[in-house]
């Protein structure tokens, strides 16, 4: 588990690089760099379970808005036939930028309940 939590540790603090041109960089830096640091913490053996607890509230809330947005991932799916995204870094259409985000959201969710189920199977086979 070291070894993948210090990968996403860089990748979620790459991702939050590269959020610097975005309209909403104070939003998305933030968003990223809250589970990097999550993983390493727990790269390092701390968990912090309020701080997961607190991030999938809202990290799943966001992600729910972002999937029923009108510009969002329904949006693309069901009228632009699910066209590639990431054909090109820019993104010309609003559908484009909210999928990304709506996708970004479901990594960081994923990485985070890994962590999450990992940390807690460890408790309990050390309890029992």
């Amino acid at each position: 588990m070291k070894i993948f939590n210090y990968l996403f540790v860089l990748i979620f603090i790459v991702f939050a690089a590269v959020q610097y041109n975005d309209p909403d960089p104070y939003l998305w830096i933030p968003i990223y760099i809250y589970p990097a640091v999550l993983c390493y913490l727990a790269a390092r053996n701390q968990f912090h379970k309020q701080a997961y607890i607190g991030g999938f509230i809202f990290f799943i809330i966001y992600a729910l808005y972002k999937l029923l947005d009108q510009n969002g991932i329904v949006d693309w799916i069901k009228y632009h036939d699910a066209t590639n995204i990431a054909a090109t870094m820019k993104s010309e259409q609003p559908w484009i930028e909210e999928s990304r985000e709506f996708f970004g959201l479901v990594i960081i969710l994923a990485v985070l309940l890994i962590n999450y189920r990992s940390f807690v199977k460890l408790n309990t086979d050390s309890k029992g």
